[in-house]
């Protein structure tokens, strides 16, 4: 018998032992062109549009002489020669950088990323089309979602049309556009590759588009419209050990644009709802101990939080608020912290496995907060102890380790270096930080010196350098 013929009707004796079935395609499909011969595929009748609402951002930055900057700062400097009498600083270079914006209003209210327009001492933005050059103001910023908007002076602009969130699938279309490289307004495209990403380590709040359409330096701020032209999101970033683009970038999704935008404009800051747990996922572990698969799971309830008050309890699973349903930690937070302060909401609550409604209003993360106590001023930061007080105040892990900055010198060296209020000092050069006595010490024994600070930002640990 043929050695051939016996191996086909062994492997076909296999496969039918084993019943396999096949998803098969269907057979001879036919190719043709989208269109007839004489026409082109073209999205151009629907992105023109959109086009027109996406500006060019240029910033400038005052970056003076560091030494002679440590010297402005010192009290005693400032005291001997007086502010009327101070010598003459040495020359201040100036540093360029290029972003892009989209415009959301007629009367030239402007959106775009934090990153792109902070610390910057001129912001000037460009039309596509025009020559001219508006100078922009800040309404207000919004680190923790990296958006901000800007306003020039002008009227009957094209703003851009608002997409819904609820309408993006995987596979739709997309068009990046805005300004890489300082070349110009340019055109990308791509697919939605993923959404609500999250744990990217990009910002605070992530909700991120995937997207393939290539994002590069200088399209952040920029669009990400659909085939229709409608804003779904901002370019925000894109992962690369290069820095060129490799098929994964991230935008701020539409919902969050709409939200902080809309905050921006009418506060010029972003109030966020604040209930006062923490929370953890549902592990395949603890799916059996609840009915319900999906929600976030309270860890802890902070005390005198709207949580506490309504008499939410460790291990309680919340599966839903206002109605809408929960799926995970993460969109738990992206709700809450969409809400506003004093905002009454209804959550779903399943505790032993029997479902209860919690009603609480909730209170306000990122107000205003006051702290009492000890506290030491030095090199432009007022550092204060982390207690157990100001651990529960701003939702900040108990087992963290370290000194909380509560405030920063405008103008100073500290705040030209990133420190930001909020932050926890962890460490200074080789010594750790613990209280404040460990960072008198650290301070007077680096002083005038450039030394590498270590502090704690939501979780993510940054190396900061200042003298």
């Amino acid at each position: 018998m043929n050695k051939t013929f016996l191996l086909s009707v062994l492997l076909s004796a296999s496969l039918l032992a084993n019943s396999i079935e096949f998803e098969n395609a269907f057979k001879n499909p036919k190719h043709r062109l989208p269109n007839g011969k004489n026409e082109i595929l073209s999205f151009n009748s629907t992105i023109k549009d959109a086009m027109k609402s996406v500006v060019n951002i240029a910033t400038k930055t005052i970056v003076a002489n560091q030494r002679t900057n440590s010297l402005y700062n010192d009290p005693f400097f400032q005291e001997f020669f007086g502010h009327r009498n101070l010598p003459e600083q040495a020359p201040q270079k100036r540093d360029n950088a290029l972003g892009s914006g989209v415009i959301v209003s007629k009367d030239g209210y402007i959106v775009t990323n934090n990153h792109v327009i902070a610390e910057a001492d001129e912001i000037s933005v460009t039309i596509n089309g025009s020559d001219k050059v508006y100078t922009a103001k800040v309404i207000g910023t919004d680190e923790d979602s990296d958006l901000a908007v800007i306003k020039i002076d002008a009227e009957n602009l094209k703003p851009i049309m608002l997409g819904h969130i609820e309408d993006l699938e995987l596979g739709d279309i997309v068009f990046a556009i805005g300004n890489p490289f300082g070349v110009g307004e340019t055109v990308t495209q791509g697919i939605i590759s993923a959404l609500n990403k999250d744990h990217v380590g990009i910002n605070r709040y992530e909700h991120f588009i995937q997207t393939d359409a290539s994002i590069n330096p200088g399209n952040s701020g920029g669009a990400l419209i659909d085939s229709r032209g409608a804003l779904i999101g901002i370019n925000s970033a894109i992962l690369s050990q290069t820095g060129g683009n490799h098929g994964i970038g991230f935008s701020i999704p539409i919902d969050m644009v709409r939200n902080v935008v809309s905050k921006l404009i009418k506060d010029g800051k972003v109030n966020r709802g604040y209930m006062g747990v923490n929370i953890s996922k549902i592990t395949e572990a603890l799916k059996k101990l609840y009915v319900r698969q999906n929600g976030a799971i309270v860890t802890d309830v902070q005390d005198g939080s709207p949580a506490q008050k309504a008499k939410l309890q460790r291990g309680d699973l919340i599966f839903s608020v206002n109605g809408k349903n929960i799926k995970n930690p993460s969109e738990l937070q992206r709700l809450i912290t969409s809400l506003n302060p004093n905002d009454v909401i209804t959550v779903g609550v399943e505790r032993d496995k029997k479902e209860l409604t919690k009603t609480l209003t909730l209170n306000n993360l990122d107000g205003s907060r006051t702290l009492s106590g000890e506290y030491i001023e030095t090199d432009g930061l007022r550092l204060s102890e982390l207690t157990e007080k100001t651990k529960r105040e701003f939702n900040i892990p108990q087992d963290t380790v370290g000194v909380f900055i509560e405030g920063v010198l405008e103008g100073s060296q500290a705040e030209m270096s990133g420190f930001i209020a909020g932050d926890i000092l962890i460490q200074i050069e080789d010594r750790k930080i613990e209280n404040l006595k460990d960072a008198q010490e650290a301070f007077t024994k680096y002083k005038g010196k450039t030394k590498r600070i270590y502090v704690n930002r939501g979780g993510f640990i940054l190396l900061l350098v200042t003298k």
